[in-house]
């Protein structure tokens, strides 16, 4: 059951201190309209040996005893994993097994003594040795006993979630053509689930749906996409993936992710889909994209609202129908409607993103040993070859106890040197600054003085490979000299209201920024997402070599995609390191 405390100040009274007594049915405080935390509760009826979502049981009408705050199925796949990994095959085979709350898991409503911590000591190659021995003599039988059980015990639950997500979704897309809007998929539960809601409540089997393609899914999430596309003929389903990058050579030359450096999540899904859908969309007047977030899956996203407008796109309506839904909704929906869903739910797996993420708990880690083996010998195996690279001295202890999903910086990258950028003001000119460029100078350099102003080629020395750049009013603010193919730079700082800058200081800062994206630029598409007036492209050609181009005509000179990220560079950002 959930329900919603408040926590913000009282707008009637003005009273100082946190209305915490207020109870609410929805996330908005009826009192005071700020936001309300919510608070669930999960019942367990003993008669009927199943989880509930009110405390009397819709089967029997007796009354349920607390169990946890939230609640999963565990399928027989998971099950037996668990019987070998404890030394008791298909001990709980007759019984009604769920995962709580901690991953904790019960058998008949009892916790039982399972530690994932202690995984670390378990031999993961005896283990798959015996499940793939004895999956075959697995059975669904009693699972599916137990699941018709948890849906009549729940089925108001059932209807009265259904009807108000419905609502919610007719009334957002009330105002929005069918070819403008379109539904985020990553074939993981939440996303079916919304798919599958807006595809119902809208009967409309054509809405887009996009997949991001991080190219880094499990295989089960591959398999399940193409079930999808086989299963719903009419539904269009695009892919966003970046066909320019390769997840393996950047942890070469970067290092790899870790929890505070998830730069995969830059390259390889946000920069990539909202380019996908800025070309999708370019001339819609307005857009309206259903997602499948949840408040309840993380601390950062507790604080998502369920209707906003998109930070990075404009004219983008992003709504979230199940925002408020629980781990036990989402099955309760998944269960009860029949559905088909990823593979990788039944094998253990509460979470399916990248299979390889920085953020995968130590059971996911486990279950790719089991389940995925060839690719988890290979990461590995790459993690301690990066781990030597930067001198560790027992790099294998390094990755195994989790050291890599600690790293911050670039400290021992070779490429985190490209960062560095030196410069002396000039003796012979005021407010002039002399660069020593890592990278000749290209026509590409010039690109990245755009957001500053409007280049111009003509009023300066050619011979001397001067540049000049003009305000809207067509004065110059900086004055650019350096020849093609050498690596020294001279920029004199005329007007040092560039980009959003105040002061001389500040304004020389918004040039190092540009200077050291120049020098670093890998194509990871981080800057072209934060532009939302379409004004940035990034490709890379053949040969490896980035296009980086800003267009005139487009570019507001609002100064984001040099202001967005630290020195005005996102890998520079990931690959900060430490100087004396």
């Amino acid at each position: 059951m959930i329900t919603y405390i408040c926590r913000n100040k009282n707008k009637e009274t003005g009273e100082a201190l946190p209305c915490t007594n207020n109870i609410c049915e929805t996330s908005t405080c009826p009192v005071c309209g700020g936001r309300a935390d919510a608070s669930s509760q999960i019942y367990w009826c003993e008669d009927c040996k199943t989880p509930l979502y009110e405390e009397h049981c819709g089967i029997c009408g007796k009354r349920a005893k607390k169990l946890c705050t939230d609640i999963r199925p565990v399928f027989p796949e998971e099950r037996l994993l668990i019987e070998i990994v404890i030394g008791k095959p298909f001990a709980f085979q007759k019984d009604s097994v769920w995962n709580g709350t901690g991953n904790r898991y019960y058998v008949n409503g009892k916790k039982i003594p399972f530690s994932i911590g202690d995984l670390k000591k378990v031999d993961s190659d005896s283990v798959r040795s015996k499940y793939q021995e004895l999956k075959e003599k697995n059975t669904y039988q009693y699972f599916e006993e137990y699941k018709q059980r948890f849906i009549r015990a729940n089925g108001a639950r059932y209807e009265k979630m259904v009807e108000e997500a419905n609502s919610f979704i007719r009334s957002s897309a009330e105002k929005f053509r069918e070819m403008d809007m379109f539904i985020s998929f990553s074939g993981g539960k939440d996303s079916t689930v919304t798919a599958d809601l807006v595809t119902r409540a809208l009967s409309n089997p054509k809405i887009m749906h996009i997949f991001g393609d991080t190219t880094l899914e499990f295989p089960f999430t591959y398999e399940y996409v193409a079930r999808f596309k086989k299963e719903h003929p009419k539904t269009p389903l695009i892919s966003a993936r970046n066909k320019d990058k390769d997840f393996e050579e950047l942890c070469q030359l970067i290092g790899p992710p870790s929890r505070v450096m998830r730069w995969c999540c830059t390259v390889f899904k946000t920069g990539t889909i909202q380019k996908r859908i800025k070309s999708l969309y370019r001339d819609k007047s307005h857009i309206l994209t259903f997602y499948g977030i949840r408040r309840s899956e993380s601390a950062s996203r507790s604080k998502y609202e369920r209707e906003s407008d998109s930070p990075k796109i404009t004219k983008q309506r992003i709504v979230s129908p199940i925002i408020d839904w629980m781990d036990f909704d989402v099955w309760l929906y998944l269960l009860t409607s029949g559905i088909d869903f990823n593979e990788a739910y039944r094998l253990g797996y509460a979470r399916v993103g990248c299979w390889c993420c920085p953020n995968n708990s130590g059971w996911s880690e486990f279950l790719s040993r089991i389940h995925m083996h060839e690719q988890s010998k290979r990461f590995r195996q790459m993690l301690v070859d990066f781990a030597k690279s930067i001198g560790k001295e027992d790099p294998e202890d390094y990755v195994d106890e989790g050291g890599w999903k600690a790293r911050q910086g670039g400290n021992g990258v070779a490429y985190a040197q490209k960062s560095v950028v030196a410069f002396k003001p000039c003796a012979l000119e005021e407010n002039a600054f002399n660069y020593e460029l890592q990278r000749a100078i290209s026509k590409e350099l010039y690109e990245l003085f755009k957001p500053f102003g409007y280049l111009n080629f003509d009023m300066g020395n050619s011979r001397l490979g001067e540049v000049y750049v003009l305000n809207r009013k067509g004065e110059v603010v900086l004055k650019l000299q350096g020849r093609i193919g050498a690596k020294e730079l001279k920029v004199t700082i005329v007007n040092p209201h560039i980009a959003g800058a105040k002061d001389l200081k500040t304004a020389e800062e918004r040039i190092k920024c540009q200077i050291t994206k120049y020098q670093m630029c890998m194509g990871c598409l981080a800057c072209e997402s934060v532009c939302k007036y379409n004004a940035l492209t990034i490709k890379e050609g053949k040969d490896g070599v980035i296009d980086y181009r800003i267009l005139d005509d487009k570019c507001m000179r609002c100064g984001e995609c040099v202001n967005h990220f630290s020195a005005g560079c996102y890998m520079r950002k990931v690959l900060t390191i430490k100087r004396n």
